[in-house]
């Protein structure tokens, strides 16, 4: 199984689709107000829904990356706000976190090996 297509609730497409393109993402439909779909460099795909804001407990999206810190220096350039620097957490993950102008939590991260193998990796 593979993550292949998220979709996030948000409150005003255009400034949605514009904060998306800034990030690097595609616009491949947006036939309508209520719809938008992007694609990301490895095919995966990431949609828009035209609805009432998130709460401050939705769901948090992590767009793995190689080098964190190069591209949260590309994307503060940009215009893009992160709620924090690049920090190496204690599940060996570096991440970078912000929000879309909707609210919808987003996190830049590198866990290379530590995805799927981390150290305390259940055996068997």
């Amino acid at each position: 199984m593979k993550l292949n297509q998220v979709t996030v609730t948000v409150d005003d497409m255009d400034a949605a689709i514009a904060f998306y393109e800034r990030l690097g993402m595609t616009l491949i439909v947006h036939t309508h107000e209520r719809y938008a779909r992007f694609e990301l460099p490895g095919g995966e795909t990431f949609s828009l829904h035209l609805g009432d804001r998130p709460g401050p407990e939705g769901p948090r999206l992590y767009f793995e990356v190689e080098d964190v810190d190069t591209e949260y220096d590309h994307l503060r350039r940009a215009g893009i706000a992160f709620d924090n620097e690049p920090v190496t957490q204690s599940w060996l993950w570096r991440e970078a976190c912000f929000r879309d102008p909707a609210g919808n939590r987003l996190c830049l991260y590198h866990a290379g090996e530590n995805r799927r193998f981390p150290p305390w990796r259940k055996k068997g």
